[in-house]
């Protein structure tokens, strides 16, 4: 396991080099070195979060990591490989994929709360307990789609094109409403927190699901913008 974890990591180091070199060549060099240190704090974010005897997965901080690097720094950080610039409108969606990314954590936590407890791992759920842990979660999921559509909505009456126009291809994202909602429900009626592993995988697809059909609706926008503005 270990020689994994180091060829990994060495093998994502080598491939942040390539991308951050692309992205920016030689004429950003400081947003370079910003990326540089960002990829390596996420490698040893990865490292730690389990490995090691004061690992911060087990002390309760792995959601406020996963948080911040599945959330905001992969979700501005791409958005500004590509376009060299911050939109700070898109911390909304950032903090969305944020939410459900460590929805998916804490769901994990859950299933496995009872042998957390055996091996003195004090994530979240365990020192918050069951019932709390639900209502966590319900908030998560639950601002995560709220936050996607405020940003919608956003988008859409502020486009220069048509502007009095209501465009439902703008929200085709809210179709990963539906097994989110449904994910929701199973979890409320829940009595066995083991029987919670099936929906590990139904959140972590509908997370990646909605965010490539929110991109797909901002390529259809864009494309939109593109055609009318000739």
């Amino acid at each position: 396991m270990k020689r994994a974890i180091v060829i990994m990591s060495v093998l994502t180091f080598i491939s942040a080099i390539l991308l951050i070199y692309f992205a920016f060549g030689v004429d950003y060099i400081w947003y370079s070195l910003i990326f540089l240190i960002l990829g390596i704090l996420a490698i040893i974010s990865a490292i730690r979060y389990t490995v090691g005897n004061t690992a911060y997965g087990y002390s309760g901080y792995g959601d406020l990591f996963v948080f911040i690097f599945f959330g905001l720094v992969s979700t501005l950080g791409v958005n500004f490989l590509y376009s060299k610039q911050l939109d700070f409108i898109l911390v909304l969606p950032a903090i969305a994929i944020g939410f459900l990314s460590v929805g998916v954590l804490n769901l994990n936590n859950m299933r496995d709360v009872e042998s957390d407890k055996m091996s003195n791992k004090n994530t979240v759920v365990v020192k918050i307990g069951i019932e709390s842990a639900k209502k966590y979660h319900y908030f998560l999921v639950t601002a995560a789609m709220v936050l996607v559509l405020v940003f919608a909505i956003y988008i859409d009456f502020n486009k220069d094109v048509e502007p009095e126009k209501f465009n439902f291809d703008t929200y085709f994202f809210i179709v990963a409403y539906f097994p989110l909602i449904s994910h929701l429900i199973t979890v409320y009626k829940n009595k066995n927190s083991k029987l919670l592993d099936p929906e590990l995988k139904k959140l972590a697809v509908s997370t990646f699901l909605l965010s490539i059909l929110l991109s797909l609706s901002l390529i259809y926008l864009l494309s939109d913008l593109v055609v009318n503005n000739g």
